[in-house]
């Protein structure tokens, strides 16, 4: 049989990705799941991986077939043989909750200012006319900017990771 019709699962080395379905095992890199960037190895004499680019542990649980970081907010992923699934977001963590909340940050301070815009409207021909609905619009984008962050930052979203870290190395460089 020559050699590029081999029968044994590929590794992802550099660029290449996997073409046959493989089971978890520590002798084997994968990609990793927080950052979607780095490689993940098994830790020696550890039932845990390692990422070499955000540096996070993920420690496995190869009979589920299971990886679940341990140095931040508990996050499990599930290995399908070809890629990651995430296993935190199908046990309903997203609660109604936690988007009724933001939502409400987001939308009530802009409507209570743009309120009191309209039921005290300034002078007509005023220099500071424009002001009220300038900062409601800026109140908007800012508390849509904060809850955004402490959303990505509480579910630890994979581009938001690899942006924190790309960030990091950058600094470290300056």
């Amino acid at each position: 049989m020559p050699e590029s019709q081999s029968s044994s699962p590929k590794k992802r080395t550099g660029a290449s990705i996997d073409l046959e379905a493989r089971a978890l095992s520590f002798q084997d890199t994968y990609l990793c799941p927080i950052c979607r960037h780095g490689s993940i190895t098994g830790l020696t004499l550890m039932d845990a991986f390692a990422c070499d680019f955000c540096r996070h542990i993920l420690t496995a649980n190869l009979q589920e077939q299971t990886v679940q970081v341990v140095d931040t907010q508990p996050m499990t992923w599930r290995w399908n043989g070809r890629r990651w699934l995430s296993g935190t977001l199908q046990n309903g963590q997203f609660t109604g909750l936690i988007w009724l909340v933001g939502i409400a940050v987001v939308i009530l301070p802009p409507t209570l200012i743009g309120l009191s815009a309209y039921t005290f409207p300034p002078l007509p021909g005023s220099r500071w006319a424009w002001f009220p609905v300038a900062w409601a619009w800026t109140t908007l984008v800012v508390h849509l900017l904060m809850v955004s962050w402490l959303i990505a930052e509480h579910y630890q979203f994979s581009p938001y990771i690899t942006g924190k870290v790309w960030i990091r190395h950058w600094l470290r460089r300056q």
